[in-house]
C-alpha cells in the first residue's frame, strides 16, 4: 500500500461509472489537484476553473487510458491564499498508486467481486467480512445504506474509509445508492461526494466481460409520506428509469448484449421484484415494468440487492415473486449487532458462484 500524504483522509477510491473512472479523494485543506497517467493530465476542475475550496476532489478518467498504464499519479498544490490576482500555493505533491483493472476472459478464468450494502456507518466489521478474497479480490460494490443518514458530509467518510482498507486505490468500487442515503442536511449532495454519471445515480458499468445496469428505487415509502415532509420527488425519478431502461434494450447491442460482454448483473439497493407490506408496497406498475422489461428483454444473470437485513436468495416462481422475475435475487448484505453477512461472488466465463461471509471468518455457499 502506497504511502497517502497528510492533505488526503484516506486513499483515493478508484470508481467505475459509465465509460469512465472518477478517483476521489477526501482532503484534510485546500488545494489544487490533478492527476496524471502517462503523458495525459486530468484536472478537478469546474468549466477550466481548478477547484480547491473542497474536502472532495473528484478526478474524471476514461477507462481505458488508465486500463491500459495501470498505474496513476496524484498531484496537488496547497493553497496559501487563492486572492483574485497572483494567488499563491505550494510546491506540488506527487504521490503514485498502482492499479489492477478488472480482466477480461481471455486474460483470466476467475473474477471475484465482493458485494456491500446496509452497512449504516459501522465499518470494522463489514471490512472484516469482505476480505473473504484477500488480495485476489477484483474490484469491490457498495449497494446502497453505507451510511446511517445523510445528516453531515462527514457521514460519507465512512465509504473512503471501507474503500482504504479494501482497496487501498488501486482496484475499482462500483456504488449504487440506497434509501438511507436520501436523508438528512445534506442528502442532495451526495452526488458531490460519490460517483454520478451526469449528475445521476442509475447508469451501466462495463468491467472486463461484466456488465452492470444500476438501477436507483430511491425511498422506500410513497412521496407523500410525513417521514419525508416533502423533500423528495422519487416517483418522477423512477419514471425517468423506465424510459433509462428501455433506451438501453433499444442499443442492446452496444450495451448488455455486445459481444466483449460475459455475465449482466442488475444492481439494485432495494429488490423491487418484491411487494412488500404497507407503507412499503409502492410503485408497483413502475417494479412490475422494470421487472418485465428485465425478465423478458435484457436476461440478466442475476440481480444483487440489500435493504433487507437478511441475506438469501429469492428465486422465479417462490413467495418472494410479486411479478413473474425470471432471473434470481440475490440479497448479500446483513447487518447484526456483532456480525457482518456480505456476499463472495466468483465468476467464470460459463458459473457463477457466492458465498456469504461474515466478519468471523466463516463461509457458507448458497444456491442459485
Amino acid at each position: 500500500m502506497t504511502n497517502i500524504p497528510a492533505l488526503f483522509k484516506t486513499t483515493p477510491a478508484v470508481f467505475a461509472a459509465g465509460e469512465e473512472y472518477q478517483i476521489m479523494i477526501p482532503v484534510n485543506e485546500e488545494a489544487l489537484l490533478w492527476v496524471e497517467i502517462g503523458e495525459h493530465k486530468y484536472y478537478d476542475h469546474s468549466n477550466g476553473i481548478m477547484v480547491s475550496d473542497t474536502d472532495m476532489h473528484r478526478v474524471c478518467i476514461p477507462q481505458k487510458i488508465l486500463n491500459e498504464k495501470k498505474e496513476y499519479t496524484v498531484v496537488y498544490r496547497k493553497i496559501i491564499d487563492r486572492k483574485p490576482y497572483y494567488p499563491e500555493s505550494e510546491d506540488e505533491v506527487r504521490t503514485t498508486f498502482s492499479f489492477r483493472p478488472v480482466k477480461s476472459f481471455d486474460e483470466t478464468d476467475t473474477i471475484r467481486f465482493y458485494h456491500l450494502s446496509d452497512t449504516h456507518g459501522r465499518p470494522d466489521m463489514p471490512i472484516a467480512a469482505a476480505k473473504h478474497f484477500g488480495n485476489d479480490l477484483d474490484f469491490l460494490i457498495f449497494n446502497g445504506d453505507m451510511i446511517d443518514h445523510s445528516g453531515d458530509t462527514k457521514n460519507f467518510e465512512v465509504l473512503y474509509e471501507i474503500a482504504e482498507a479494501l482497496t487501498h486505490g488501486e482496484i475499482p468500487i462500483i456504488n449504487s445508492r440506497g434509501n438511507h442515503d436520501m436523508r438528512g442536511y445534506c442528502a442532495d449532495r451526495i452526488k458531490d461526494y460519490t460517483p454520478a454519471v451526469n449528475g445521476l445515480t442509475y447508469y451501466t458499468v462495463h468491467l472486463g466481460d461484466l456488465y452492470f445496469i444500476l438501477l436507483d428505487c430511491a425511498e422506500d415509502k410513497d412521496d407523500g409520506s410525513v417521514e419525508y415532509g416533502h423533500t423528495v420527488a422519487c416517483h418522477a425519478f423512477r419514471e425517468a428509469q423506465t424510459e433509462y431502461l428501455r433506451s438501453l434494450i433499444a442499443n442492446a447491442d452496444q450495451t448488455y448484449s455486445a459481444p466483449q460482454v460475459a455475465h449482466t448483473f442488475v444492481l439494485c439497493h432495494m429488490p423491487f421484484t418484491r411487494i412488500d407490506r404497507a407503507p412499503f408496497n409502492i410503485e408497483q406498475d413502475i417494479y412490475r415494468e422494470w421487472t418485465r422489461l428485465l425478465s423478458d428483454e435484457v436476461h440478466p444473470d442475476l440481480m444483487i440487492a440489500g435493504h433487507m437485513h437478511r441475506a438469501g436468495v429469492y428465486r422465479p416462481g417462490d413467495e418472494n415473486d410479486s411479478y413473474g422475475q425470471k432471473f434470481s435475487v440475490v440479497i448479500a448484505g446483513e447487518p447484526q449487532s456483532s456480525k457482518y453477512i456480505g456476499g463472495a461472488f466468483t465468476v467464470t466465463k460459463d458459473d457463477i458462484s457466492i458465498h456469504l461471509t461474515d466478519n468471523e471468518g466463516n463461509a457458507a455457499a448458497i444456491e442459485l
